[in-house]
């Protein structure tokens, strides 16, 4: 038999699949999501997401201290406000002794060189649940959005390096580009979650938080996923108010859309690899029906492969161990 082309050559061993292989995971694809508890020496697990962690800020800088010897430069702070503190303006959140803002600074003080993401929405410090102000039954944009502002001039005082609106409300990132720029933080970058959509997929995040909606849901702020187009249309948006990187969330259900994004801007596109796809790979794993070391880089490389220049996941440990 005569073939004039055999693809399989380019496969044969182990050698020339990596010399020829397209993406390539490295440590520096990876944002990794810190979940932060008030008090010391506190460690919870949170119960939808095996082996993932809500700790005291001691604990987290001696993680950050160990993720940076791993080769993991970025992190993604969400903080867990106390019930007391949540009211309906979200005030708690541009508190300058605030849980985040003692984050910010612990972990740069520990860690200079750790690029800090901080998440910024009302929802951890909302009564509602919610990511906005509350009136009528309604999440009001405006007034969220002059919120998000003090939220975000607030994380850049404290020293964060980058603010990442996940809220979805509208305008929210000029706004808060115009807020940074008139308070002289003009080297704080934003990383707008641009096509943030309402999932069935968050619920293990909300688990870690206590942030559930306590009436109604997301979707007259976060985007119907039945949409590919609009995608498309929110991160153009967000890029020409000023977003440096804009995200698309969740991963693995929206690998279209990664493309989608990714062939309509020129910066940077994170991807959320979410708590709902952690969970699944772990619940799939204990009952022995995947690999769970051979899921995470192929899921982690499908976000990749897809378009993704950052991946934020709870498996980022997990996958610099795999590929050292």
């Amino acid at each position: 038999m005569y073939l004039q082309r055999r693809n399989r050559i380019l496969r044969i061993s182990p050698a020339i699949r990596d010399m020829v292989r397209e993406t390539i995971l490295t440590p520096n694809d990876f944002i990794v999501p810190l979940f932060i508890d008030e008090g010391e020496n506190i460690k919870t697990e949170i119960a939808s997401m095996p082996n993932y962690y809500r700790n005291s800020l001691d604990i987290t800088v001696k993680e950050v201290k160990e993720m940076w010897g791993m080769g993991l430069k970025s992190v993604l702070l969400f903080v867990k406000s106390k019930d007391e503190l949540k009211d309906n303006t979200g005030k708690e959140a541009w508190n300058k002794d605030g849980l985040m803002q003692r984050s910010i600074k612990a972990i740069k003080d520990a860690v200079p060189e750790m690029y800090v993401m901080t998440d910024v929405a009302l929802d951890p410090y909302s009564s509602y649940g919610h990511d906005g102000i509350v009136k009528d039954g309604q999440i009001v944009n405006d007034e969220t959005v002059e919120a998000l502002v003090k939220m975000s001039i607030s994380h850049a005082e404290a020293g964060a390096d980058m603010v990442a609106p996940s809220d979805m409300m509208d305008g929210r990132i000029g706004a808060i580009r115009k807020g940074l720029e008139e308070n002289n933080f003009i080297n704080t970058g934003i990383m707008a979650y641009s096509a943030k959509y309402a999932s069935c997929f968050y619920g293990p995040f909300r688990d870690a938080l206590d942030s559930a909606p306590g009436f109604g849901d997301k979707k007259t702020y976060q985007m119907d996923y039945g949409n590919r187009i609009e995608a498309a249309k929110e991160a153009l948006m967000d890029v020409e108010e000023g977003a440096d990187i804009v995200m698309v969330k969740p991963g693995l259900p929206y690998l279209d859309i990664v493309r989608e994004v990714k062939n309509a801007v020129t910066v940077p596109v994170s991807v959320y690899n979410i708590s709902g796809e952690y969970a699944m790979i772990k619940a799939a794993a204990q009952r022995g029906w995947i690999d769970e070391n051979k899921a995470i880089l192929e899921t982690l490389t499908s976000i990749k492969r897809a378009g993704g220049d950052l991946i934020a996941t709870y498996f980022a440990k997990d996958a610099v161990r795999l590929l050292s």
